[in-house]
This record gives structure tokens, C-alpha cells and sequence, in this order.
């Protein structure tokens, strides 16, 4: 399994990646949308966990530009702002497994990403 993590606060995103690999879970990660745009184009990832709100590009519009590249990528967004029908209401996507508010329980997280990688 090969998992990108991408969200603009570094310290939280480095800390998700820090407790998924403490449960075996590998995963690269990232405070940039640009950045994870060279990533996708370098590397075939199974999963990617964005955050909905970022500088510059948002989660959702970074999904779409990682869906030119790795069309059969699946998605996890979590965010600290609005609620899950905020986020549907513009995703229609049936490869967005799931929408998880901040701050994100770990154990809830590596069960959605099991979840999504059986699919």
C-alpha cells in the first residue's frame, strides 16, 4: 500500500505520518498541493489524504488535477472547517471514500484507509 498525505499545517501532517507508520502503515507526505503534484507524477500511490482547505489550491481541486495523472487513485479528505454535507455538496466523486474532521482519530483514519484499499 502506498499512501500520500497532504495538508498545509507540516507539523500535523507529519505527525499522521508518524503514527501510521508506528501501526505499519507507510506514507509518504507533504504541506503543498504543488508538491504533490510532482509526487503523483514520480510515484503510483493507491490512496491519497488531502485536506480540504490549503493555500494556493484546495484539496478538491488538487484531487482533480492528481485525477489527470493517477485516474484510478482513491481519496480520503479531512479538513477543520464545515461539515461532511459542506463537502459533498460539491464532490460527487465515488472515489472519495470518506470526509473526516480534524482533528483526525488515528484509528479511524487507518480503518478507512483499509477500507478503501479492499475496494
Amino acid at each position: 500500500m502506498n499512501i500520500l498525505l497532504v495538508d498545509d499545517e507540516q507539523e500535523l501532517v507529519s505527525t499522521l505520518a508518524e503514527r501510521l507508520s508506528i501501526r505499519g502503515i507507510e506514507a509518504d507526505w507533504t504541506s503543498s498541493g504543488e508538491e504533490a503534484l510532482v509526487k503523483v507524477t514520480d510515484q503510483a500511490y493507491d490512496l491519497a489524504v488531502l485536506d480540504v482547505k490549503m493555500p494556493k489550491i484546495s484539496g478538491l481541486e488538487l484531487q482533480a488535477e492528481m485525477e489527470k495523472i493517477r485516474p484510478e487513485l482513491k481519496y480520503i479528505f479531512m479538513t477543520g472547517h464545515g461539515s461532511e454535507r459542506d463537502f459533498r455538496s460539491g464532490s460527487s466523486d465515488t472515489r472519495t471514500i470518506c470526509y473526516l474532521i480534524k482533528p483526525v482519530n488515528i484509528d479511524i483514519l487507518i480503518s478507512k484507509i483499509k477500507e478503501a484499499l479492499a475496494r
